[in-house]
């Protein structure tokens, strides 16, 4: 069995578990140490019992908490070369960094514990960042937030998957008229930015096979996106598209300020 919850996401902060009976992951500490704490032990996880954090990159809604949770819990970090050394010159982590980060590699697996952990890159303003599938007993979990834009590496790599956490960080024409300055806009609408509703539903169209069970939506915009809008647009383009004789995936948004449900495959 292997199991994904997410316990924030959004642009204030994202972490996600994964975990099996007997390894338990973080993907990004976004948060405070107290709030990924409360967050493991509502699902009877305790802190103590992680294997590993899993880095996507260095931007602080992804390592806000890491340092003061890692010190704490005294938990392995895993991050691409480029994240590592963003992390380490920030000067915002422990005195010890050899005995407790550990460089990955995109295309090349690892395991913790009973997971196989596959990262690959992805499309963001940030220093060689990447996302990741996990398999545990068979079964594919794949994850990919902060990307601009996908190409065939992206297909390829969260092809399987039967939970699929994606971005769906904006609605285009929410952000088009709203409050944020004209760059910014255009950071987020440009290929290292952040996907959209419309392009994580392009992304899901791709994706689609009969051992599809669940479909997360993550790192929501506050300003330029409703969770509504982001479910009813994946929600209608998946009914369209979907002609399995299997039951159409399960549609979730995660929330950005308390846990998921727990989805297990077994």
């Amino acid at each position: 069995m292997i199991t994904l919850c997410s316990i924030a996401s959004g642009s204030s902060g994202n972490c996600i578990y994964i975990g099996t009976k007997s390894t338990h992951l973080l993907v990004d500490a976004g948060i405070s140490a107290k709030r990924i704490e409360e967050g493991l032990r509502s699902i009877n996880v305790e802190p103590d019992s992680l294997a590993a954090i899993l880095i996507t990159h260095e931007h602080s809604d992804h390592v806000q908490g890491l340092s003061v949770f890692g010190r704490k819990h005294a938990v392995p970090v895993y991050a691409t070369a480029g994240t590592l050394t963003q992390y380490l010159e920030s000067g915002k982590c422990r005195p010890e960094p050899g005995e407790w980060l550990n460089e990955v590699e995109y295309g090349r697996c690892f395991t913790v514990g009973d997971i196989e952990v596959s990262p690959f890159a992805i499309s963001h303003d940030a220093v060689r960042p990447v996302s990741y599938t996990f398999r545990a007993g068979g079964h594919k979990i794949g994850m990919a937030t902060d990307l601009g834009t996908y190409n065939e590496t992206t297909v390829e790599s969260l092809r399987g998957s039967e939970i699929l956490y994606l971005e769906a960080n904006h609605d285009e024409n929410m952000l088009l008229v709203g409050s944020y300055p004209y760059q910014l806009k255009q950071r987020i609408l440009g290929r290292k930015g952040h996907l959209s509703n419309d392009a994580a539903s392009g992304l899901i169209g791709r994706l689609l096979h009969e051992g599809l069970r669940v479909v997360v939506l993550g790192h929501l915009s506050k300003e330029n996106n409703y969770p509504e809008l982001a479910y009813e647009t994946v929600r209608q383009d998946l009914y369209r598209s979907w002609s399995f004789s299997a039951p159409v995936p399960e549609i979730l948004v995660a929330s950005r300020d308390k846990p998921s449900k727990r989805f297990s495959l077994e």
